[in-house]
């Protein structure tokens, strides 16, 4: 019987009970399916047929680790998704690539670190913007701020992560958030599978409320995309590099613009929430890409 492990964090040893899901789907196609805390020094990786990354969610602090660890199993085993793969998606300078195609994507301005944020400024035209790492999961170190407010504790936000060698991205906070909500699109081996609208989650100058200290709190509905939703997000996803199906799975979230033009505010390859119980047959569609990468190896 193949062997396949689901990649998880010590918060959540058995995975979240979205991902359990996976686990008697991929028994009903003959895969044992196990949890494997990513950072278990004495787990023998190579004893897997596959790695499914699912919830190593306490990568953002340690990505030069977390990264080698990729890579290091993908030697001994097969790592979905690729390593090379997460490496360019856990660094969010990817949204300028796939801006540079010509792609809609949420306005988005980097500062880096050794740039002089003496007199730093959030980008004009916004009336609320928000701060962030590029390296970052869960929403963590991430605020919303009112430009009417006043700069400055947008600027020691940006100061604090620049001085610890972060690089900074600063996004336009986008009013459809609050009332149409993002939708996120999933896709399992570029073919989508199901599509969810996740709420709103920031409040101006707070952080909500957070689960185990690595995400906040989401209120998550099933979603019919539309039609535009559905093409800019297949469009999006062929900016991967190696191409949308060389990955397991995808998510694309979407927002509206002023326009109603829906733009990619994130494209989740690393480790993403799949939200596989909110449509009906989601795990078994992920359990049989997942046997599909078996058989083909």
């Amino acid at each position: 019987m193949p062997r396949v492990a689901l990649a998880t964090c010590e918060q959540f040893p058995d995975l979240d009970v979205e991902d359990q899901l996976l686990i008697p789907a991929l028994a009903r196609l003959g895969i044992d399916a196990v949890p494997a805390v990513w950072t278990d020094a004495g787990i023998d990786w190579s004893s897997f047929d596959a790695v499914v990354v699912r919830e190593t969610w306490d990568y953002a602090t340690r990505r030069d680790e977390y990264l080698a660890w990729t890579r290091h199993v993908d030697a001994v085993s097969m790592l979905l998704n690729p390593p090379h793969v997460i490496a360019w998606d856990t660094d969010k300078h990817y949204l300028q690539e796939i801006a540079d195609a010509g792609l809609p994507v949420v306005p988005t301005f980097f500062v880096e670190p050794g740039d002089d944020v003496t007199e730093w400024l959030p980008p004009s035209g916004s009336a609320e913007f928000v701060v962030k790492p590029a390296v970052s999961c869960g929403s963590t170190d991430t605020v919303r701020y009112a430009a009417t407010g006043g700069p400055d504790d947008a600027r020691a936000h940006v100061r604090r992560l620049v001085e610890d060698n972060r690089s900074v991205m600063v996004q336009p906070y986008l009013e459809a958030v609050d009332t149409a909500g993002e939708t996120a699109l999933l896709f399992f081996d570029g073919v989508f599978s199901h599509a969810i609208r996740k709420g709103p989650l920031l409040t101006i100058g707070v952080e909500g409320e957070w689960v185990e200290g690595l995400f906040l709190q989401e209120q998550i509905d099933p979603r019919t995309p539309s039609d535009v939703e559905l093409a800019t997000a297949e469009a999006i996803i062929e900016c991967i590099p190696g191409g949308a199906s060389g990955t397991l799975y995808a998510r694309v979230d979407l927002i509206p613009d002023a326009d109603g033009r829906p733009c990619l505010l994130e494209l989740e390859l690393a480790e993403p929430s799949l939200f596989l119980s909110h449509s009906v047959g989601a795990p078994d569609r992920l359990a049989a890409a997942i046997a599909g990468r078996l058989d083909r190896a």
